[in-house]
């Protein structure tokens, strides 16, 4: 049946990413993601397992983590019993069907999947039949649609009797092991003519005691709208005494079932829906709809019921949804590989899923409870600057107002806009990388739009019990909105200028012995949180010494712009400009004069303001930046061998520097963020950056296993520095392949003029990514890369938002720039075609582009050079070695434009 389908390697269908593989079930941990932006969000597997969840209190299906997807037998399913006695299972999860796999007589299986749809196909020669399962979620709907094909490929009519079996876990995640079969007393289920209803009277757990509102369903149709004839709505009498959900008593005894209208307490609930009975002529065929789902309202179940309630609807609500989220995905590359093209889609795709499922929710990542974390909300915005520009300026301005006057932040962001959480558990933690992220993102975010107005944006500041920069909490603190308030009893608002200054200033003058900035809680590493005391982050000292100098030229850039001389901030954070070099070196000083102002901020501030010279502003911080970077560029180079070096990125609790060098390489210790932040920060020289590189390949590039690993061996539990080097080497923090920071290396080098050191870190990454027998993944890319390759974490990673970054800004060469076009492409001279063509398509201030890049001599990078452009057939004169298009010109062209440049 799929004999022209190499097994063990996905092909793709088209050039939006879809794909199929044949066998999926025979690799483990495999899942896809299947969402709505209403909030509904599930995950499933070529056995369509997984699990549906809206939040962490409403679980539709039962919580599954990646150990779950092979062990649990309860996923959703769709049997078949024939009038010969045979029962086979649409999903491949019959008892006989398990105990056949991986021999001649298993089912051939078949997924297809793309943008938030996913379709297992599976074909029994011994029954003759083939069943097609779609699974999607309409875009407006707080429910799944599994649509079912049933077809009857023997040479004998057969008679078959459907029964679709979904478990309906129907409460919140923490009651999986606590209080599991005390909540199920609470469930209320009953039968409608469509399926079954199950609303739990209440919830509870250790927070207390909550009415429900929820109602849970699944509803089932035959093609033209028919209803089933008889239900199972509980667990035992689905699968009966001594069955289970792989050999349910009630699918092989053909028991007949309850009607509508019957009514059930207190147990383990199922949408067990039994449909009549069908004659399948050869070759014919028979569908049906199952509808997963949950609503506060219980109206809506009944407009679901009918909107949805046909094979012809459900196939019209299918195409809408393909439609809607390939529509999301707005940039497309074109290089001399066309897999990596496809990959690309995919990477353009995740920042969308980060944003439907934040951090959690996925059998991956199950250490969360939802939501996205401060980093993740900046970061994300990365890719979508690029394809959902019009949002990008109102939720940048509503982020700032996450930033506390201590220069931290909140760090669990709620719904909508401007909603934030101290923390999810209410601890007061401190990650000192916080305040990097939101300069870095806005920096992007005006060279794309040239809007320099958004600096003068007022906004308020978080403010809750947790003050002194998470070293005390204010008891007498009350709650009135978690906003900063002034002395007139106003909330007190500043510009994201002040935003910016009080985070990048407070950073710089937290330091701890090394005069390098205190490592607290963590940094971007979280599993760095065993050195709060004396911990140092030299990594991000690296990046806020470059910070330090990009907040100079903003503000120099930002006055020019709008002709402004003075710039007005609060008057407490004078404080922290009110310095001098020499103090710079003090480490004491600098602590006192945080302290100070800290307590300037404990409580309500003064609500004045004080008028600051723009050159003045300027020249302190570019002086901050000028010293921190020659201390650092002095105190930490590491020297090696051979041309090789690098920079130590950490101080562990015990105040020893955490990375060395060592004739026997077994002994030497490297990290690589450190690395990146050195070269990014521009801390580094260009001899360094060359160093570093060479050293980076010695110690930490491992190609088969998707590049640069995180750090080498310590062979130490250090309890001094952090959980990671609890983990086994190669896993995670610990030495894996960690995406982001290797992504982040690649940009930097780009950034740099280090290109081809730059692709080699970028290929590795699409290379391992796409080698399904290495990896055992779907197209993208994945948290990290573990010891042996498996793609680990899949779909939700800020590495997509930064290679998307990279691709577009450094390798492309496309950028923006005070709002102007720009384009200074590094392409390798690979990733032209046969023709010597590569492209990108995207959109710039409003308008869609196709750019074109011809490389007619077959150069590399380095060796050739922009010899002419044109735009929509007109020449641009070149400015150096760019194209430059200004925005004045970009605002009077039409909707879609061609430039082509040539080397």
């Amino acid at each position: 049946m799929y004999k022209n389908i190499t097994s063990g390697k996905y092909e793709f269908l088209d050039d939006k990413g879809s794909f199929r593989i044949s066998k999926a079930e025979d690799t483990s941990y495999l899942y896809f993601p299947v969402a709505s932006e209403k909030g509904l969000k599930c995950s499933v597997t070529p056995n369509l397992g997984g699990d549906a969840m809206v939040n962490q209190e409403t679980f539709l299906l039962e919580p599954v983590s990646v150990e779950n997807l092979h062990n649990n037998k309860n996923g959703r399913n769709f049997w078949l019993y024939m009038d010969n006695g045979d029962v086979w299972s649409a999903v491949g999860t019959s008892a006989e069907q398990e105990s056949k796999k991986f021999t001649m007589e298993q089912d051939e299986s078949l997924v297809s999947a793309g943008f938030m749809w996913h379709t297992a196909t599976r074909t029994s020669n011994q029954y003759g039949v083939m069943a097609e399962i779609t699974s999607f979620v309409p875009v407006d709907l707080n429910a799944e649609v599994m649509s079912v094909t049933i077809k009857n490929i023997s040479a004998e009519a057969k008679v078959v009797a459907p029964i679709a079996a979904i478990p309906v876990f129907g409460r919140s995640a923490d009651n999986l092991r606590d209080h599991r079969n005390v909540t199920s007393m609470l469930h209320r289920i009953s039968t409608i003519e469509e399926g079954v209803l199950v609303k739990p009277t209440m919830s509870f757990d250790e927070k207390g005691h909550r009415l429900n509102n929820n109602t849970y369903f699944v509803l089932g149709f035959d093609e033209n709208g028919g209803k089933p004839e008889s239900f199972f709505p509980t667990v035992e009498s689905f699968i009966g005494e001594g069955g289970s959900f792989s050999k349910p008593r009630s699918v092989y005894r053909q028991e007949k079932g309850v009607s509508a209208g019957e009514k059930f307490d207190g147990v383990e609930a199922v949408g067990g829906l039994k449909f009549a009975k069908t004659n399948l002529a050869p070759g014919e065929s028979v569908s049906y709809t199952v509808l997963i789902g949950v609503t506060d309202d219980e109206a809506e179940i009944k407009a679901v019921a009918e909107r949805l309630s046909t094979k012809s609807a459900v196939d019209a609500e299918l195409e809408n949804t393909k439609k809607y989220w390939t529509n999301k995905v707005n940039v497309d590359v074109h290089t001399g590989n066309k897999e990596f093209d496809e990959f690309m889609e995919w990477v353009a795709f995740q920042p969308f899923l980060r944003r439907v499922y934040g951090c959690s929710f996925l059998p991956y990542h199950d250490y969360g409870r939802g939501g996205r974390g401060w980093r993740d909300l900046w970061q994300d915005c990365l890719a979508l600057l690029f394809m959902e520009p019009d949002d990008v300026r109102k939720m940048l301005v509503a982020n700032f107002g996450g930033v506390r006057m201590d220069g931290t932040n909140a760090t669990i962001i709620g719904d909508g806009l401007g909603n934030f959480i101290a923390d999810r558990n209410g601890i007061a933690r401190v990650w000192m990388d916080h305040a990097y992220w939101p300069l870095k993102t806005l920096l992007l975010y005006i060279h794309q739009s040239g809007d320099y107005e958004i600096l003068k944006e007022k906004v308020p500041y978080f403010k809750d019990s947790i003050v002194h920069r998470g070293n005390l909490v204010d008891k007498s603190f009350e709650t009135k909105g978690n906003y900063q308030y002034a002395e007139d009893g106003e909330v007190y608002k500043g510009s994201i200028i002040e935003h910016l200054l009080v985070q990048n200033l407070c950073a710089f003058y937290e330091v701890g012995e090394h005069n390098t900035l205190r490592l607290r809680g963590a940094d971007w590493n979280d599993a760095l949180d065993m050195a709060s005391k004396n911990g140092e982050s030299v990594a991000f000292s690296y990046a806020y010494a470059g910070s330090l100098k990009e907040l100079s030229m903003l503000i120099k850039q930002f006055s020019v712009s709008l002709g402004i001389d003075t710039i007005s901030i609060a008057s407490e954070l004078n404080t922290l400009l009110d310095s001098y070099v020499q103090l710079y070196d003090s480490v004491s000083q600098k602590k006192e004069l945080l302290e100070k102002y800290c307590k300037l901020v404990e409580g309500n501030i003064s609500g004045k303001q004080t008028a600051i010279p723009v050159s003045t502003l300027v020249t302190k911080l570019m002086e901050m930046s000028d010293w921190f970077t020659n201390h650092l560029n002095s105190q930490e180079w590491i020297s090696g061998e051979k041309n090789q070096g690098w920079f130590n990125s950490y101080y562990d609790d015990s105040c020893r520097r955490v990375e060395c060098f060592d004739a026997d390489d077994a002994k030497t210790r490297m990290m690589l963020t450190g690395q990146v932040f050195a070269i990014m920060g521009n801390v580094a020289t260009d001899e360094q950056v060359k160093s570093i590189a060479e050293a980076a390949d010695r110690y930490l590039y491992k190609e088969a296993i998707g590049g640069y690993r995180l750090n080498t061996n310590f062979n130490e539990v250090k309890m001094d520095f952090g959980r990671m080097f609890g983990f086994a080497y190669g896993e995670k923090e610990n030495g894996a392949v960690f995406s982001h920071m290797a992504v982040m290396y690649a940009n930097a080098l780009y950034h740099r003029g280090f290109a081809k050191e730059g692709h080699k870190a970028l290929k590795a990454l699409s290379d391992a990514s796409m080698n399904f027998n290495v990896s055992h993944m779907y197209p993208g890319i994945p948290e990290y890369f573990d010891a042996k390759g498996r793609g680990k974490y899949p779909y939700l990673t800020g590495a997509a938002s930064w290679y998307l970054l990279t691709m577009i800004t450094e390798v492309f060469g496309v950028k923006g720039e005070a709002g102007n076009l720009v384009i200074e492409p590094a392409l390798m001279k690979e990733q032209f075609d046969e023709e010597g063509k590569a492209s990108i398509a995207l959109n710039f201030a409003g308008k869609r582009f196709t750019i074109v890049f011809t490389n007619s001599s077959n150069s590399e990078v380095g060796e050739y050079s922009i010899k002419n452009a044109t735009l929509n057939g007109k020449e641009i004169a070149l400015d150096g070695a760019r194209v430059v298009i200004a925005r004045e010109i970009i605002e009077t062209l039409d909707d879609s434009n061609e430039i082509n440049v040539e080397f």
